[in-house]
C-alpha cells in the first residue's frame, strides 16, 4: 500500500531542495557603472571622493600662495589614511585614487609614498652593485615633499526593523611638512540607507 503521506514530505524535500539551488551568472560591466549591491564602502566611492576632494584641495590658495613665493609647484606626499569605519575598507585602494588625482592634476609635484620609497632605495642599492656604473642612480637626490595629504575615514550606523542606515566621514587634510600647519581641511560626507526585503515562500 502507498504511504500519501511519505510521499508527500518527499515531494515537499525535493521542491525545498530545487528552491535552495543556486546558479551563478557573471555580467561584466563597464567599470564606472555603479555596482552598490551590498551598501558597503565601494569602488564608485572610492574614485568620487578622491575625485571631488583633490579637485576642492587644489583650489584653495595654498597652493597659489606657495606657487607665487617659491616660482615652482609644491611637492606633495600621501600620508597615512586611518580606516575609523565599522568596515572593513581597503585603504590601499583609496590611497592610490588620491595619488592619481594629485598627478593627473599637474598642479602639483607628486612623489612616493613610504612604502614605494623603500622599494625605490632597495632599487638603487641593487644598481650600486651590479649596474654599470654609468648608469646607476645616486642616493641622497631624492625630492623632498613640501605637504602631506593625511586623513581618516569614519562611520557612524544606525539600525533597526531590517533598514541600515550607514554615514561616511571622510576627513581629508592638507600639511605643510616644515611648519606643520594645516593649509587646507576638507570633508565628504556619504549617507547609504539599505533596506532588506523578506522573501515570502
Amino acid at each position: 500500500m502507498i504511504d500519501r503521506g511519505r510521499i508527500g514530505l518527499v515531494a515537499l524535500a525535493l521542491l525545498l531542495l530545487a528552491g535552495c539551488a543556486q546558479e551563478t551568472k557573471v555580467t561584466r560591466v563597464d567599470s564606472g557603472v555603479v555596482t552598490d549591491l551590498s551598501g558597503r564602502w565601494n569602488d564608485t566611492d572610492s574614485r568620487m571622493v578622491a575625485e571631488s576632494m583633490v579637485k576642492e584641495a587644489l583650489e584653495y590658495p595654498w597652493l597659489n600662495n606657495f606657487s607665487s613665493s617659491k616660482r615652482r609647484q609644491p611637492v606633495v606626499v600621501v600620508g597615512a589614511i586611518q580606516n575609523s569605519s565599522h568596515e572593513h575598507i581597503n585603504v590601499g585602494t583609496f590611497v592610490t585614487d588620491l595619488e592619481r588625482e594629485l598627478t593627473n592634476s599637474q598642479k602639483v609635484t607628486f612623489v612616493a609614498g613610504k612604502g614605494d620609497r623603500e622599494e625605490l632605495r632597495a632599487e638603487r642599492q641593487e644598481q650600486a652593485m651590479h649596474a654599470r656604473e654609468d648608469t646607476q642612480k645616486a642616493p641622497g637626490k631624492e625630492i623632498g615633499a613640501d605637504y602631506m595629504m593625511k586623513g581618516t575615514i569614519a562611520t557612524i550606523l544606525d539600525e533597526a526593523e531590517g533598514t541600515k542606515a550607514v554615514f561616511y566621514q571622510i576627513d581629508l587634510q592638507m600639511v605643510d611638512l616644515e611648519s606643520n600647519a594645516k593649509v587646507w581641511y576638507g570633508q565628504k560626507k556619504i549617507k547609504k540607507v539599505i533596506e532588506k526585503k523578506r522573501s515570502i515562500f
